[in-house]
């Protein structure tokens, strides 16, 4: 085979080959969370025993964040049974009651001094981390990241993976 074939085979498979996820803070996929630190919780305060838990770490100003509360609030409803999602921002109550749309559907709390974003080590919002039953994360990174989407398809089958 030619020498300048296989280099190009070679630099294909590094440039397009790569699937390794892309994760914009410390890792925590299949180890215990960490545990859930909230401020103020903005409403009630969720029950999360025996219950997936589904932490978005968002602002206001972010277009991404504020585009995947939707999406956020059909998982809260399609889900209700098993999972509790948890809006959680470093920015004030007053700045989070301001934003009118989208409307929030599911629990908010705020941490203005971001303890749980920076055990976390997040440097990218939003941020997403999935938390089972038990403790373990089985899903965390960007949600709208193409080829590694969290969608109802991703999060029903991780339910039904790890489902008490």
């Amino acid at each position: 085979m030619n020498k300048y074939l296989i280099a190009l085979i070679l630099l294909a498979n590094i440039t397009f080959g790569q699937t390794e996820k892309k994760i914009w803070a410390k890792s925590y996929i299949n180890k215990k969370a960490p545990e859930l630190v909230v401020e103020k919780w903005l409403g009630e305060k969720p029950n999360t025993a025996g219950k997936f838990v589904l932490i978005d770490f968002w602002a206001t100003w972010c277009g991404p964040c504020r585009r995947f509360i939707p999406e956020l609030n059909k998982f809260s409803t399609k889900f209700k049974n098993d999972l509790i999602v948890i809006g959680l921002s470093d920015e004030t109550e007053a700045k989070i009651n301001a934003m009118t749309s989208p409307k929030i559907k599911y629990y908010k709390a705020i941490d203005t001094k971001a303890i749980l974003k920076r055990k976390i080590e997040v440097k990218g919002i939003p941020h997403v981390i999935l938390i089972d039953p038990k403790g373990i994360v089985r899903w965390e990174g960007f949600p709208a990241l193409q080829g590694y989407e969290l969608t109802e398809k991703v999060l029903s089958e991780i339910i039904k993976k790890y489902k008490r």
